[in-house]
């Protein structure tokens, strides 16, 4: 890891900065989906047994995404990449909404997917594709196989090369910032841990403490659209820009 000044950014962000926009957390869709397991709708057994349910939960969820907006917190660290230059940028998303995006952030690693792209149980391609509704559950490929989210479900792996790439980048930064998560999931929690070994300071936004706080150099007790101007001037105060 290099010094700070002229240093590198690596960011991690959760569900914290996409609530602030609107997005219910994943376990928060409400209505008919209250009562209903995660096992059912986001594990690749769930899948085999109902496909279709499945569709109607991540249908739910894109209707839900495709009506909401970046916020501050979003546009404070698109306009970081902007400032940095992409070389010196890395932003680790646990977030499957694809807000960042809309924001204007270009060097994205979602390492859970997104919920904008489809992959075919039977060919393997993988493409985005925003129609919301589908003209029936579940949607098929060319192929004529069922498409399936392209999302991380639990028990399966990250997608292949993302995880190492968000290591890469939490290895060479002078500066790890963690943005809305409740560090609870592994492996993404355990990225600033990697960064803090390395010699990188390790900054956290989140309302509450977290598993993190303990080796953060710097926390904002606060949403990230309430506090993202002050972290984008300390952060260009301590990278030099």
């Amino acid at each position: 890891m290099g010094g700070s000044e002229g240093g590198s950014l690596a960011v991690l962000t959760g569900a914290g900065i996409s609530a602030e926009s609107g997005i219910a957390t994943f376990r928060g869709m409400g209505g008919l989906w209250n009562d209903v397991p995660i096992e059912e709708v986001a594990t690749p057994r769930g899948f085999a047994k109902d496909p279709k349910r499945v569709w109607e939960f991540y249908e739910a969820r894109r209707r839900q995404a495709g009506s909401c907006r970046p916020n501050a917190g979003h546009a404070g660290l698109a306009r970081l990449e902007e400032i940095l230059g992409p070389e010196r940028f890395t932003l680790i998303t646990q977030n499957v909404d694809g807000l960042h995006f809309l924001a204007g952030s270009k060097n994205v690693l979602e390492v859970h997917g997104s919920l904008w792209q489809v992959r075919c149980t039977g060919c393997g391609v993988e493409r985005e594709d925003r129609t919301v509704p589908f003209e029936a559950l579940p949607p098929r490929c060319d192929c004529g196989s069922m498409l399936r989210p392209a999302v991380v479900w639990f028990g399966e792996y990250l997608p292949e090369g993302v995880f190492e790439r968000a290591v890469a980048a939490a290895e060479a930064c002078a500066l790890f910032l963690v943005v809305g998560t409740s560090a609870q999931v592994e492996p993404a929690a355990s990225l600033a841990r990697i960064a803090s070994r390395a010699g990188a300071e390790v900054w956290e936004v989140n309302p509450e403490e977290t598993p993190l706080s303990a080796i953060s150099d710097r926390s904002w007790r606060s949403g990230a659209g309430e506090v993202m101007g002050e972290v984008v001037l300390a952060a260009r105060s301590l990278l030099g820009c």
